[in-house]
């Protein structure tokens, strides 16, 4: 995941995180720094995980975390925004 894209949507990816493993922190997640490693280590440590288990769990994860932050996404939901503001610039 671009490391751009996680630290401006930080609070929905944390959220995201946290929906997929309810016992981590907010400083759990901020002290990964965005690292897919650290993130599958804290996993490990806290779940009592084995690494390969972690690995996978967090690689899935981000690739349906990477899916749906896309800057296609980004960029469509901005474009969205405009063109919904142009609409109502028109109407008044």
């Amino acid at each position: 995941m671009n490391k751009d894209i996680f630290e401006g949507k930080f609070k929905e990816i944390s959220g995201e995180i946290k929906k997929k493993f309810g016992e981590l922190t907010d400083d759990e997640i901020r002290r990964t720094k965005g690292n897919a490693e650290a993130l599958a280590g804290v996993l490990q440590q806290k779940y009592g995980r084995s690494k390969e288990d972690s690995e996978r769990d967090v690689s899935d994860m981000l690739g349906t975390l990477e899916r749906k932050f896309s800057p296609q996404k980004i960029s469509d939901a901005v474009n969205e925004k405009v063109d919904q503001a142009k609409a109502k610039f028109k109407k008044s």
